[in-house]
């Protein structure tokens, strides 16, 4: 007679939590990104220039010698107000502008070494606070993150690829 095994209790099924639609992804993620973008917002109060300054400062940074007609669409504004943005800007020394080397009637605008600096110290600012939130994550909850920027990335670029 052979010995009776004791019999196992049975694993309840892992029940796997639905599938999020792309409309609920895009409807969290909309609102993620709103509210980290708020709370990153307070970091840039310390530039003491409005977000509309800061934002067109950003595009002539990163973008370069920008002409107006590019700067107003960048920011999806009309010319009036590009080019009110634009005096108030030269005229706290953050930007200047400069004729086109191809063609002198075009004027182009470009951040001085002061526009670079304050948008330079803004980004480390905002670099700074999600640190200290991202230190309050627990490590499995950090690489998570780590592993998502990639798709992140391609979502807000606009890049279509599939796994």
């Amino acid at each position: 007679m052979r010995p009776h095994a004791p019999s196992a209790s049975p694993r309840p099924a892992r029940r796997r939590a639905p599938r999020p639609s792309p409309a609920d992804l895009a409807d969290r993620l909309h609102s993620a990104a709103i509210h980290l973008l708020r709370r990153l917002r307070r970091e840039d109060d310390a530039s003491g220039l409005p977000a509309p300054q800061l934002s067109a400062l950003s595009v002539i940074v990163f973008g370069g010698p920008i002409t107006l007609g590019e700067l107003a669409r960048a920011e999806q504004v009309r010319p009036p107000t590009i080019s009110k943005l634009i005096v108030e800007l030269e005229a706290q020394g953050l930007i200047e502008r400069e004729p086109d080397p191809a063609d002198r009637r075009i004027v182009r605008v470009r951040a001085t070494a002061s526009g670079s600096k304050v948008l330079h110290d803004g980004r480390q600012r905002r670099v700074a606070a999600l640190v200290a939130s991202l230190h309050s994550l627990s490590i499995r909850d950090r690489a998570l993150l780590a592993r998502a920027l990639p798709v992140l990335e391609r979502v807000a670029r606009g890049t279509q690829e599939h796994d």
